[in-house]
């Protein structure tokens, strides 16, 4: 990879598990982090802020360059405002702060949310149908930035990029759960297990990030990022089994059955004001079809992991060692 300039690049959003990763690839020498929460990593180069209060956003001048990262973004979030309000109004009160400092580079990670549930292989241009708050505040941002760019696009470097699901060491997501669930015994498969899923391995992703610090091509530019090929569920399960060495056989449920199940817990977290593992959001994006086009990343782009090696990595760094 090339190098970057002398002037420091703002992470904001940088304690949590992508940008904690994406600092330690770039260099704490070279980063601010900007977060509501304490990086257990790099704290002196930290800053508490809450992007949702403006005058907590206090960049320093010599920063040149913004990596918005933080956002709202698990599936059970209450109150819904929470969606909106990080990921929406946060983002105007960074741009606000751009501005004000004449910072014109700005990356911005949104998610292939956008394009909503079961749409066959979306690119960039795909028609934007999110099903849930997370993925309808993440288009409210986006479409935030590209006015905020189509204002004064003079010399401004926009990119955002919208990953799938991510996974990777030190990550307690939905990845995680199915090889907890898997190296455990206890694991259920609801559907027929032919639904594709694109992934997205954390070295990778954090790869194309740096890239495009380093590019900072002017311009305003979309990608999705998703490391190739996607596999079907059945798929990703017997890899997962190859490396943990498991021989268990999966139990199987009809999707209408493991749904109607998820609706009851639905039910009993509502009524014990209680957060549980099971619900009809995670069963339905569990069964559905989430396989996105990302050639144009790869167009530009050589990630230096595949999808296997990533898993491989992982779940010896979880579970082998």
């Amino acid at each position: 990879m090339g190098k970057l300039d002398q002037n420091k690049i703002l992470v904001i959003g940088g304690s949590g598990f992508v940008g904690t990763n994406l600092i330690s690839l770039v260099g704490d020498k070279k980063c601010l982090n900007f977060d509501k929460n304490e990086s257990k990593k790099f704290k002196k180069i930290t800053q508490i802020c809450d992007i949702r209060d403006l005058s907590s956003i206090t960049i320093p001048e010599d920063i040149k360059t913004v990596i918005l990262l933080a956002a709202e973004h698990k599936d059970n979030v209450s109150p819904t405002d929470l969606y909106y309000d990080v990921n929406v109004k946060g983002t105007k009160n960074v741009l606000e702060k751009m501005d004000d400092l004449n910072i014109k580079n700005l990356i911005f990670t949104s998610s292939v949310a956008v394009y909503g549930l079961n749409k066959k292989n979306p690119n960039e241009d795909f028609k934007k149908d999110p099903f849930n708050h997370y993925g309808k505040s993440k288009y409210q941002a986006e479409k935030v930035i590209m006015e905020w760019y189509n204002k004064n696009p003079d010399n401004k470097s926009v990119s955002i990029v919208r990953p799938t699901v991510i996974f990777g060491r030190n990550n307690r997501g939905n990845v995680y759960n199915l090889f907890k669930q898997l190296a455990s015994g206890r694991f259920v498969m609801i559907g027929s297990g032919l639904n594709k899923k694109s992934m997205a391995y954390i070295d990778n992703v954090t790869s194309f990030i740096y890239h495009l610090c380093i590019k900072s091509e002017k311009g305003f530019n979309i990608y999705n990022y998703s490391d190739k090929p996607d596999l079907n569920m059945n798929e990703l399960i017997d890899i997962i089994k190859k490396h943990l060495k498991l021989s268990i056989i999966n139990v199987k449920i009809p999707y209408l059955l493991g749904l109607f199940l998820s609706y009851i817990f639905d039910f009993v977290s509502l009524i014990s004001n209680k957060k549980l593992a099971i619900s009809s959001v995670r069963v339905k994006k569990f069964c559905a079809t989430t396989q996105f086009d990302s050639s144009k990343m790869y167009a530009e782009f050589n990630p230096p992991y595949s999808l296997e090696e990533g898993l491989s990595k992982t779940l010896k760094e979880e579970y082998l060692n």
